[in-house]
């Protein structure tokens, strides 16, 4: 039986303090705290100890938690980059294929990011029964998607984004959804969504209104409240029958990510003082530099809707990998082939539409033909069957030798792009035309012809292929590997 409970800390005679995920999800977190309470580092170390336990989704308002997704896979979505119903369409497809997701907001001003939230939310409350998956909803800084009071935003979006919190809150449940919300003070919550929780992580915090909102919801006495002013930073009280059936007070352990770009303490100041930190400073014209802007940017480009529906179909949900040995990806491996794996490949790969499959899907297709075929342990992880499943839909036969030096070109590229590149070498070995624009999206699996330009520049950038357009306008692609070019067309 797998162990539902996760370690975020311990008390102060050592005794561990965990978090009961299973009775999480039926009764709801609430974590409060001043500013540099550590809010966020508990936050983190409960989503970094639950990854493998349970589906996340992190409604992210600074951009803090985007880290999680090298180590962890979640999918980061940067809502400043898509319109309203493309994050509606993004939530829909999170909801159906189980996807731990970021939802970064840094890039949006506050009407905007209740907005996106609200619409995220909505569309993940109102998926169909069957996919009322059990997912941790984790909104950080509460206060801002659930105000108490009207404040700087209109009285339509605070009403569409305390809809969506209540929603969370009250009826997220019954639909697999457990609300973890994080706020700075409790007086600047909406009290009917606070009240929802039934668990309490409660930080240091200054004002006697916020204090003893926390001494109530913790059932300790007004005196005692003054212990919640005193807490260091990382120290919490909790109670609920997720953590502790008793105030107990806990010191949140250790995490293996952190927040971009943030430094914490002192550093030492710049050398350059009076007329050299001057010079520093007025040397150039003014007018020559852009002024900076307000939100930091991310340097990476926004990756396209099309894209990112990708990604989440993609995702394979925590504790459901493969359970096959992991082996080695390797292209003509005799001990790891037999001719009925390469038939069901051969034969999945002529299927129509095969490749714009999510690749979870295509193996667990693939697991099953090969049980139905009577095939035990066909060896293959789904990194593995990913390349191999790529070979086949370029048509590659290890009997053939003209294959070989075809192949080897290709070993640096990604599984995902190799595809393509096999299918034009074989045409530049063979002295055949390049296929068209529309032969390599069906074989990448997409339907941009923008994505099959970009792949050529990329191939092209690598040194892969060289491509040449005639004065007829007839383009023709060579394959410096090989010493060989594709026939012109137009």
């Amino acid at each position: 039986m797998v162990n539902a409970s996760v370690l975020i800390g311990t008390e102060p005679n050592g005794a561990p303090v965990s978090v009961d995920i299973e009775e999480l999800l039926a009764t709801r977190l609430l974590v409060q705290g001043n500013s540099g309470s550590g809010k966020s580092h508990l936050l983190r170390r409960l989503l970094e100890e639950s990854a493998t336990l349970v589906q996340q989704v992190v409604i992210d308002p600074e951009g803090d938690f985007v880290t999680l997704a090298e180590p962890f896979g979640h999918v980061v979505i940067d809502g400043s980059a898509y319109a309203g119903d493309e994050i509606a369409r993004l939530a829909a497809r999170i909801r159906k294929h189980r996807a731990s997701v970021v939802l970064a907001l840094d890039g949006l001003e506050l009407e905007a990011q209740m907005r996106c939230a609200a619409t995220f939310l909505n569309t993940l409350f109102d998926a169909p029964r069957e996919e009322w998956y059990p997912a941790l909803v984790v909104v950080d800084e509460a206060q801002m998607f659930a105000p108490a009071a009207a404040g700087d935003v209109t009285d339509e979006v605070r009403r569409i984004s305390l809809s969506a919190m209540t929603n969370l809150m009250c009826r997220g449940r019954k639909r697999g959804l457990a609300g973890i919300i994080a706020t700075q003070r409790l007086a600047k919550l909406a009290k009917n969504v606070a009240a929802e929780a039934s668990n309490f992580l409660m930080g240091r915090t200054f004002l006697d209104i916020d204090m003893q909102r926390a001494a109530d919801l913790l059932g300790m006495e007004r005196r005692q409240a003054e212990q919640i002013r005193d807490l260091a930073r990382g120290h919490f009280l909790g109670l609920g029958p997720a953590i502790s059936r008793r105030p107990v007070a806990v010191k949140i352990g250790a995490v293996k990510t952190g927040a971009k770009n943030v430094v914490h303490g002192l550093m030492p100041l710049p050398t350059a003082q009076g007329a050299d930190m001057e010079s520093l400073l007025l040397s150039e014209p003014l007018a020559a530099e852009p002024l900076p802007r307000v939100i930091a940017e991310v340097e990476m480009p926004p990756v396209e809707s099309g894209e990112l529906l990708e990604q989440i179909e993609s995702f394979v949900p925590a504790g459901e990998e493969p359970v096959e040995p992991p082996v080695e990806p390797s292209l003509f491996a005799a001990e790891e082939q037999s001719a009925g794996i390469d038939a069901i490949l051969a034969e999945m790969a002529e299927e129509a539409d095969c490749t714009f499959q999510p690749v979870a899907t295509l193996f667990q297709d693939f697991t099953v033909r090969c049980r139905m075929a009577r095939i035990a342990g066909h060896g293959l992880d789904i990194t593995a069957f990913r390349r191999r499943f790529a070979l086949a839909v370029a048509g590659v036969d290890a009997r053939d030798p003209g294959w070989a030096a075809i192949v080897s070109a290709a070993n640096g590229l990604a599984d995902d792009l190799i595809a393509p590149f096999l299918v034009i070498a074989r045409a530049a070995q063979t002295g055949l035309p390049c296929p068209d624009d529309q032969e390599l999206c069906r074989i990448y699996g997409t339907n941009s012809l923008g994505r099959i330009r970009r792949l050529l520049e990329h191939y092209e950038k690598a040194g892969l292929i060289a491509m040449r357009t005639d004065f007829g306008g007839r383009r023709s692609i060579g394959i410096p590997a090989i010493g060989a070019t594709t026939a012109a067309v137009d």
